[in-house]
């Protein structure tokens, strides 16, 4: 695949539907389709920065794809002939198949339907997606880029559940991890800066969370598992909890179904359970300084959480060079990064409370202080990462 081509990539969500259009490695405009009420909108980002927001007709986010050749070719993004070279689609499930990429064919297919049964609430989206993207772009090359590859450098011991060998090895049960794509794209951007440490910590904390211990640009250890809901507490993700409290659960509220119990500690927990108004960091920092004790607690229990996952990759390396804070709340709260970095000392950490306020400009800002190791916080690039990986994926064959 020639890398000036025309790429669009895919990432499909319970509530929304998001869309980047490049052209190689250049970035020319994104889609994020949701609901405003009962009606499909779309939020259009130009390559200025600017956003529009548009209406449509459609009734539904299942009708996205289908609409989607036209809405590109109305923006000026697909005139005349022009037509889509590649569609990349990311796939976060469980299973040996996919911690591979994979151009789409009627075995990938097969195997979406097999990753439904192990992951109902996040494969049948992008079976679906995939499945409607096949029809309506049928020439088209469609990649699956799978988000747990970058994690298959491991060592056994730090992929596996404490639980019967035979067992894991028939049902593929083992700990896939996840945000790859986003740890990844780090990686590959300190080592073109010629910055890469020998070991790293990359904390990816967006609405989805985790932290992976990086040795010589290799995954060590991540905080994920099985599912993305093992590890941290997230904006509504309980992160690890004890089976039998999960099963307490499942009891009290009186849910019929296992299925059920996974949807209530995805969907229920983290932020939006324990503060209890908002899965919004921000709304949640806001109720703390107007005094909210359910906010406080939230806050106070999510930085624990993040400080507790960096001991833990730390002592996985027995050491540790840099901290990276990345994804929405990484990359956007100084509050966050402050709470989380006071209690690093230890690790040789010390932050620079002023640079820390002033954030990120550019591409990485490092914010510790002068006598510190290094604390970046570094704007990830999954999308990027995907084009990168297509490229070595159709170099291969």
């Amino acid at each position: 695949m020639n890398k000036d081509r025309l790429i669009l990539i895919t990432n499909p969500g319970s509530s929304s539907r998001k869309y980047a259009l490049y052209r190689g490695n250049d970035f020319l405009c994104s889609l994020h389709f949701e609901f405003e009420g009962k009606k499909v909108i779309y939020t259009l980002k130009k390559l200025d920065g600017s956003k529009e927001k548009r209406e449509t007709k459609l009734k539904d986010l299942s009708f996205v794809v289908n609409n989607l050749e036209e809405i590109l070719a109305k923006e000026g993004y697909l005139e005349g002939a022009t037509k889509l070279d590649a569609v990349l689609a990311r796939v976060a499930a469980p299973g040996s198949y996919f911690a591979t990429d994979h151009i789409v064919d009627e075995e990938c297919l097969k195997q979406l339907d097999i990753a439904k049964e192990r992951a109902p609430l996040h494969a049948p989206v992008i079976a679906s997606e995939i499945e409607q993207l096949r029809k309506v772009f049928k020439e088209t090359l469609i990649i699956a880029i799978s988000d747990s590859a970058f994690h298959n450098d491991r060592s056994e011991v730090a992929k596996s559940y404490a639980i019967d060998t035979e067992l894991a090895q028939k049902f593929d049960i083992q700990r896939w991890g996840y945000h790859g794509l986003s740890v990844g794209s780090i990686v590959r951007f300190l080592k073109k800066e010629n910055v890469l440490p020998e070991k790293m910590i990359v904390c990816h904390i967006g609405s989805g969370a985790s932290i992976t211990a990086v040795e010589n640009g290799k995954s060590v250890d991540t905080t994920m598992g099985y599912s993305p809901l093992e590890g941290l507490m997230m904006a509504t993700r309980a992160g690890s909890i004890d089976v039998a409290a999960a099963l307490a659960i499942k009891r009290e509220l009186g849910l019929k179904s296992d299925g059920e119990l996974e949807k209530y500690l995805n969907k229920k927990c983290g932020l939006l359970g324990v503060f209890g108004k908002s899965d919004d960091m921000r709304e949640v920092i806001k109720g703390c300084n107007e005094g909210d004790p359910r906010a406080k607690l939230a806050r106070e229990l999510y930085v624990l959480t993040l400080r507790r996952a960096i001991g833990q990759m730390a002592a996985s390396m027995a050491g540790v060079d840099v901290i990276v804070f990345t994804a929405t709340i990484g990359e956007r709260s100084d509050e966050i990064r402050r709470l989380v970095s006071e209690s690093l000392s230890y690790l040789g950490f010390n932050l620079d409370k002023e640079k820390n306020a002033k954030g990120i400009d550019g591409r990485m800002n490092n914010v510790a202080q002068e006598n510190s190791k290094p604390i970046f916080v570094i704007k990830t690039d999954e999308s990027d990462e995907m084009i990168m990986r297509a490229f070595d994926l159709l170099n291969k064959k």
